[in-house]
């Protein structure tokens, strides 16, 4: 749809925020009330203009978690926009950046409602981007095949939902957090807020794997306790529709390391004679994966079994594989399982990066000294972390390797012909909730309210956030709702956010709050 955007105002972050405010309570007549679907579109249009000025100014704080004193301005914007809100808003202290918390309690409900939300984004190289600033969106148009720059609009002009908003962390996760903002806004605007408590978690450590997030919902156990979790996060189903997922993957890391001479050696001299530390790599991880992609360790894919049901319903995701494997570059996919939502129900051993000497117009005529590649697990529900990260190992030594977790001493070096260094880091577990759950139901009945039909529900996504330790602590169901389009160079140079997705996952974000529980 196209909608007209009125003039567009942006405010000045003020320097003097509040750290909390009284806890906000609502009448419960106002909290029962209900809108309807014409009453939320409406709104929605209503709102855009705000909702877009607001959003640009949120996407100008820079928020990679490696500068403190840079999340420290973005969690200060959103302490100050929560407690405009009425929300109490708090600090979680934990190592590293703390947890931005806020709370608003309803009177005698029964029902509470955590939320997780992620403010940190991925690094920036200023170079690689189409645009001077990543942190200063530009809105864009599709002009021959190329994003131009385009003025954003005036009182006058509409707004084309094909535009495109480019910065970093546009879709990941800015946009869901200034779509949830507009929600509370409309809900609260007609009177029809939540008539259960809400409690928000803004997570600024995210994309460092939020090391420090398990033992804060630890300590802070009580306080957190809900009744269901529901994230804003995350693309939808790639034909960009309307999606629920209902579980994500966990994430451990592996890097190994091999050894040959201590320094690069003459291959005309010693070639022949001094062990080659990249072949001996490549032979150990050719021998963890067939040609097909099937990991050969023995026990790897214990646990998982995918009844005759299990597939039926995956095979309802609307995935077009000849398609995707067109758009990806390849006419053969691995066959780990019968399609793309079999073979994510599978946890994986990938190789995600590989160094030894040197390549291209670098290259020279040596025997390398080392040879190492990164390698992340991608965890489902039934694996566990320790003992894949085990079973990894277990094979090397099986190949004839002497591993250890450190580089080798000289006496070590003459007495092990074959030697692996091998780091490992168990970074979260995988969680799955049910679509009957609490959590399911009200994600899924609040699209199924919008749009008139069903979305897509997915039982897993194939990535990875750091929501099991919640879902563990908590003993909580939950469910992911995308409000972003899938095509949004996500981690990379040139993110960007759909205007119409934009304006539709306002739309998602309220439906879904506006569930009664």
């Amino acid at each position: 749809m196209i909608i007209m955007l009125k003039h567009l105002v942006t405010t000045r972050l003020t320097s003097a925020l509040l750290i909390s405010c009284t806890a906000f309570t609502i009448p419960l007549a106002q909290a029962n009330k209900s809108l309807s679907v014409p009453q939320i579109q409406q709104q929605v249009e209503l709102k855009t203009p705000e909702a877009i000025a607001r959003y640009r100014e949120l996407l100008s704080l820079p928020n990679d978690a490696n500068y403190p004193n840079d999340i420290a301005k973005l969690s200060a914007w959103l302490t100050q926009e929560f407690s405009r809100r009425a929300f109490n808003v708090q600090k979680l202290k934990m190592s590293g950046s703390p947890i931005v918390y806020a709370e608003r309690l309803v009177p005698g409900a029964s029902k509470t409602v955590l939320v997780y939300l992620q403010a940190d984004g991925q690094p920036v190289d200023n170079s690689a981007w189409d645009q001077p600033d990543p942190y200063t969106a530009e809105l864009k148009q599709l002009v021959n095949g190329q994003w131009e720059t385009r003025p954003w609009p005036n009182s006058t002009e509409k707004l084309d939902p094909n535009w495109r908003i480019f910065a970093r962390s546009a879709a990941d996760s800015k946009g869901p957090i200034a779509q949830f903002i507009t929600a509370l806004d409309i809900l609260d605007g007609q009177q029809a807020s939540p008539n259960y408590n809400l409690k928000i978690i803004m997570d600024t450590e995210e994309e460092q794997g939020s090391p420090n997030l398990p033992a804060a919902i630890k300590a802070y156990k009580d306080k957190l306790s809900a009744d269901l979790l529901l994230i804003f996060d995350g693309p939808p189903h790639q034909t960009n529709k309307p999606t629920i997922t209902m579980g994500a993957r966990g994430i451990a890391t592996v890097q190994l390391t091999t050894y040959g001479p201590r320094k690069p050696q003459h291959s005309g001299h010693y070639g022949n004679y001094a062990p080659n530390p990249a072949l001996h790599l490549a032979q150990i991880l050719g021998s963890m994966k067939s040609q097909q992609g099937k990991v050969l360790i023995p026990g790897f894919y214990d646990g998982i079994t995918l009844s005759d049901d299990l597939k039926a319903q995956l095979a309802t995701v609307p995935d077009d594989e000849q398609q995707i494997m067109k758009k990806l570059g390849f006419s053969q996919a691995d066959a780990v399982g019968a399609s793309l939502q079999e073979s994510i129900q599978y946890p994986s051993l990938n190789i995600r990066g590989l160094s030894s000497a040197w390549v291209g117009k670098q290259a020279r005529t040596i025997v390398p000294a080392t040879a190492t590649a990164a390698m992340d697990i991608r965890l489902v529900k039934e694996s566990d972390a320790g003992r894949l990260i085990q079973l990894v190992r277990q094979h090397i030594e099986k190949l004839g390797y002497y591993v250890i977790d450190r580089a080798p001493t000289d006496a070590e070096r003459a007495q092990h012909p074959y030697i692996v260094t091998m780091a490992s880091r168990e970074i979260y577990g995988a969680f799955r909730s049910e679509p009957d759950s609490a959590a399911g139901q009200m994600a899924i009945k609040g699209v199924t309210k919008l749009l008139g039909k069903s979305p897509i529900v997915l039982r897993s996504g194939g990535g990875s956030i750091p929501i099991a330790p919640i879902v563990d602590t908590l003993d909580i169901p939950a469910a992911i709702v995308a409000s972003v389009n899938s095509d949004n160079n996500q981690h990379s140079p040139n993110e960007n956010l759909r205007v119409g997705h934009f304006i539709e996952g306002i739309a998602i974000i309220t439906s879904v709050l506006n569930e009664k529980l």
